[in-house]
């Protein structure tokens, strides 16, 4: 018995939804362009990634940090592995292996955790943590 009050069509509908956000904000971030995940973020968003000391609170916060790399990103190709969307009302959970090729990049490979919430305007990011994958490992 399912304990998700959303139906499977819903839930198929959100995640095509969502993973579309995702795809175009990283084809914009690939290109130098953060503006893509700023646009699709919530005023509300906490943010972590493995080159901050700690989390950034709200977007005004995240806005500056991405300021700051704008125009230095470079991605030739992405590939997004593993995408997995759970909806639960109003909210959903996003997760996904990430590897990025080329550019001034030779290969990293991340794993990534969002939290949407969905508001009058759409599905907003509320929540993203990046990570590197095997991080320590050699």
């Amino acid at each position: 018995m399912s304990t998700n009050p959303i139906s499977h069509q819903g839930e198929t509908d959100t995640a095509a939804q969502i993973l579309a956000l995702e795809r175009a904000a990283l084809d914009r971030w690939g290109q130098g362009d953060p503006s893509g995940f700023l646009e699709i973020s919530a005023p509300e968003v906490v943010y972590f990634d493995p080159f901050l000391k700690q989390r950034l609170d709200g977007l005004e916060e995240l806005t500056r940090y991405y300021e700051g790399i704008r125009g230095k990103v470079r991605i030739a190709r992405y590939e997004l592995l593993n995408p997995k969307v759970h909806q639960i009302g109003d909210a959903a959970v996003v997760t996904f292996n990430y590897v990025s090729y080329g550019g001034n990049e030779d290969e990293y490979r991340w794993n990534c955790t969002e939290v949407y919430g969905r508001y009058s305007v759409g599905w907003r990011i509320i929540q993203t943590h990046w990570s590197f994958t095997n991080a320590g490992k050699q």
